[in-house]
């Protein structure tokens, strides 16, 4: 089974770099994360926190934008794609399960994201440190955001399988996956931010608002990584929220969803014909 799985894995990985996915995802991720690092880099003295400590709160908003983005861009055609072209039906007639293709298609891809946001992040990170200094804690919390990130994008790597099983084409699973990120990243960020208005100081945003944003996955990433520093919180203002949440709220929000968009996947995915 773990053969299997790592050979198609490994056929992913290849084609993601016949692709250039590879490179074309580490690229924009070290350019947007340099970009933010050189951008920011002005508060440090006002705030009194390093440049790394405002490289991370930055990154934190990066990630949540761009993370899914890519995730989703690398897997809206994983399984529709392969429907339209045929190749689908020729990989089952090997001895080989949904599940294991499911498995090696994730581990190739969760790669090729780990890679991009380990180059783009570490790249970013070490310049802020080299440029401005660093301390345990702002050392901690990029490590705190690159395994996040990671977890966000695995959960949106498996959304985007179901996504690309559901439709019957890889045109149609990419307006999904389009549609997915809008809703998920920036509508349902709207649609609380109306809510508060509504109710600013009641019930609502005591106590059901920081639950609603730690259900998001995209703002379980960011009430972990602004909420789970002082010195982070202090720059990005996100202690108000963070504090109103049990500390494992947010990391067992990313750790759940990946599991249930992998289930929600491999259920889709068994009633694909190939």
């Amino acid at each position: 089974m773990i053969r299997r799985i790592l050979a198609i894995a490994d056929i992913e990985l290849k084609i993601a770099m016949r692709n250039r996915w590879v490179a074309i995802a580490a690229g924009m991720m070290t350019l947007f994360a340099l970009a933010l690092t050189f951008a920011g880099a002005g508060p440090t003295g006002a705030l009194g926190v390093d440049m790394l400590t405002v490289s991370v709160a930055s990154m934190t908003s990066l990630s949540v934008y761009l993370t899914p983005l890519l995730a989703l861009m690398m897997t809206f055609d994983a399984i529709a794609g392969e429907v339209e072209r045929g190749s689908l039906g020729l990989v089952l007639t090997y001895p080989v399960t949904r599940t294991e293709i499911l498995a090696g298609k994730f581990a190739a891809h969760l790669a090729t994201l780990g890679f991009s946001v380990l180059v783009g992040f570490g790249s970013a990170g070490v310049l802020a440190a080299a440029l401005g200094g660093a301390d345990a804690d702002s050392l901690m919390a990029l490590a705190r955001l690159i395994v996040s990130s990671l977890l966000l994008g695995a959960c949106f790597i498996a959304l985007g399988y179901a996504l690309s099983a559901l439709t019957g084409g890889a045109a149609a699973a990419a307006g999904l996956g389009a549609a997915l990120w809008l809703v998920v990243v920036v509508l349902y960020d709207f649609g609380l931010l109306g809510a508060l208005i509504y109710d600013s100081d009641g019930a609502f945003a005591r106590t059901v608002f920081p639950w609603l944003l730690a259900l998001n996955p995209a703002d379980a990433l960011r009430l972990w990584n602004l909420g789970g520093s002082e010195s982070v919180a202090l720059v990005s203002g996100m202690s108000g929220a963070a504090s109103a949440l049990p500390v494992w709220a947010a990391p067992a929000s990313l750790l759940v969803w990946p599991v249930l968009a992998l289930g929600l996947a491999r259920v889709v995915f068994r009633r694909v014909e190939g």
